[in-house]
């Protein structure tokens, strides 16, 4: 029995440490706090899939912070629309849900709730921690599958600025019992 999500291929840097920090940064700057817009332009309006996520999902998110998770370097977020199949058919939709992750090789997955972000080590687990929206984006993640148990919380290492960036949105605290029935990745 699967827990319900369904989502999207994204190709390139899967990893926690790259993901997370995008998606946190997003979430908070980009989105306005809105996680059904952000699920909106990750998933429901990408026709194929994900070639990479870029600093474009860190519009609005201040200078010094872009900085801090970029190196100052910049790049796009790229689709797979343009793909090409070896019979000259349209490319699929890459949609992933808890039932096809396994046939289709992948490693993370990164499941979008209203308390945070849920991420799942797909060749060990069904479900995985919550990282909560109100984490610093700066904050560094570990990318060893082993650190990512369903069972502990989420494995992050403080942020080497002690202080949250300029312009940080207050974002509400969510609460630790809440329910995480996986809805959309």
């Amino acid at each position: 029995m699967g827990t319900g999500y369904s989502g999207i291929h994204v190709q390139l840097d899967g990893v926690p440490s790259h993901h997370l920090p995008l998606l946190v940064a997003a979430y908070q700057y980009k989105f306005g706090r809105n996680v059904e817009a952000m699920c909106q332009h990750l998933i429901d309006d990408v026709a194929v899939g994900w070639h990479e996520l870029g600093t474009d999902l860190l519009d609005n998110a201040p200078p010094t912070l872009v900085a801090a998770l970029t190196g100052g370097e910049q790049w796009p977020s790229r689709t797979l629309d343009h793909l090409i199949t070896s019979d000259s058919s349209p490319p699929v939709r890459m949609t992933v849900t808890d039932e096809t992750a396994d046939a289709q090789d992948m490693q993370w997955g990164y499941v979008l709730h209203q308390h945070g972000v849920e991420v799942i080590r797909l060749l060990h687990e069904d479900i995985g921690p919550l990282v909560d929206w109100a984490t610093d984006p700066r904050t560094a993640f570990s990318d060893h599958p082993a650190a990512w148990s369903s069972l502990a919380p989420a494995p992050t290492i403080r942020a080497s600025h002690s202080t949250p960036p300029q312009n940080t949105p207050a974002v509400p605290v969510a609460r630790s019992g809440a329910p995480r029935p996986a809805t959309r990745r």
